[in-house]
């Protein structure tokens, strides 16, 4: 199972981003996904998640109206766009899967695969 994430960078205060993550390995159809961040000290912390069919969909409250997670089950990914940036979201950003099937979920301790992240930086 490999989750390869991308779409990181710098970018100015007020900007967007469009992050993508393609699964690959074995289907992720029947499984919630959903977009982690981390700064360094700080616990990973979910930002969005997406039920298997599309919906429902969870947002931190920190990111709720500037951020859209979506996926596609037929490419087997997922993307987050991210706008009206801000400088406390540079980060690192994850995509994982949950563990299960058929399940909305977000607590982090349900997702068990993990894509390598990639670096956000939104500069003031």
């Amino acid at each position: 199972v490999q989750l390869q994430a991308s779409g990181g960078g710098l970018v100015q205060a007020g900007g967007s981003l469009r992050l993508s993550c393609a699964a690959s390995g074995r289907t992720f159809s029947m499984f919630a996904m959903g977009w982690f961040r981390q700064v360094p000290g700080k616990e990973r912390e979910l930002v969005a998640a997406i039920g298997w069919s599309g919906g429902p969909t969870y947002y931190a409250d920190s990111v709720k109206g500037r951020f859209t997670i979506s996926r596609d089950n037929a490419k087997n990914a997922v993307s987050l766009q991210m706008n009206s940036l801000k400088p406390e979201d540079t980060a690192v950003y994850y995509c994982a899967v949950s563990t299960i099937p058929g399940r909305f979920t977000i607590a982090t301790s349900d997702f068990g695969s993990w894509g390598q992240g990639t670096l956000v930086t939104v500069s003031s």
